[in-house]
């Protein structure tokens, strides 16, 4: 009677798939993540492909532009309900640190040590996830520490990383405020841009500025897709390095 018990047991815990934890704030937002991810990575080869060897072409880095807050949302996502948040962030941190010497000499390679230290979007997103599980828990010590270092020091994209991740999470079960919100932020500055930066969009004698493109990635966050496509996760965290260290190998045989 016991060994067929136990034995039913383990099959129920076989074959019983795992399910997202019931007691993490839900989203109402766009749960696709593998989709995103998908067009996130996709947008960040053709702004990484624009920095490195057409530095002066805007369309590369303005499809770029909405890679950042993608990858931002679906950090979020993870925030929310991953099982263990800890070996998240410290995968996340993992990747960050093997990624740093390859973007280095991606986008560096003339200055290696001097720049070594201009830190990738991995370390951005580390901090940034990093200063939102604090809120998420309370810790504020933690919170404002993870704000600190990736405002003041040399992050790419310093605190626009948190910026978004608040957004996204406060926001969490109302998309239409969420969407307002996001939308919104990127017309406070609209209409000063330089019209002498190459990136910029110039109409006439009126400049927008290359960074206003990220508003692009609204509708993936904020409208529901059912794509569900079936992407090991390793394949996102290894695509950074990969494709650095291709632009790297690139860069040293064009010069």
């Amino acid at each position: 009677m016991t060994a067929g018990i136990t034995f039913s047991r383990i099959r129920a815990v076989l074959t019983t798939p795992p399910v997202i934890p019931t007691d993490a704030p839900r989203l109402k937002t766009n749960l696709d993540t593998n989709f995103l991810k998908l067009i996130a990575i996709i947008a960040m080869l053709i702004d990484h492909i624009g920095g490195a060897f057409f530095p002066e072409v805007g369309w590369f880095r303005w499809v770029g532009r909405i890679a950042f807050p993608i990858f931002c949302y679906c950090m979020t996502v993870g925030l929310l309900y991953t099982r263990d948040i800890k070996k998240y962030l410290f995968r996340l941190g993992l990747f960050a640190v093997i990624s740093q010497p390859f973007y280095v000499l991606a986008f560096h390679p003339h200055d290696f040590v001097a720049e070594l230290t201009n830190w990738n979007i991995f370390c951005t997103l580390f901090l940034s996830l990093l200063a939102m599980y604090g809120l998420k828990e309370r810790k504020w010590w933690l919170f404002f520490a993870a704000l600190f270092v990736v405002s003041w020091w040399n992050f790419d994209y310093s605190g626009t990383g948190i910026q978004y991740m608040l957004i996204f999470y406060l926001c969490r079960n109302h998309p239409t405020v969420g969407a307002g919100l996001y939308c919104a932020q990127f017309f406070l500055g609209f209409g000063h841009a330089s019209l002498a930066d190459p990136l910029n969009l110039v109409i006439g004698n009126f400049a927008i500025d290359w960074s206003f493109f990220a508003i692009f990635a609204a509708p993936f966050l904020f409208l529901l897709t059912h794509f569900d496509l079936k992407i090991p996760k390793r394949v996102f965290y290894v695509f950074y390095p990969a494709h650095l260290s291709a632009i790297a190998i690139l860069q040293f045989v064009i010069s």
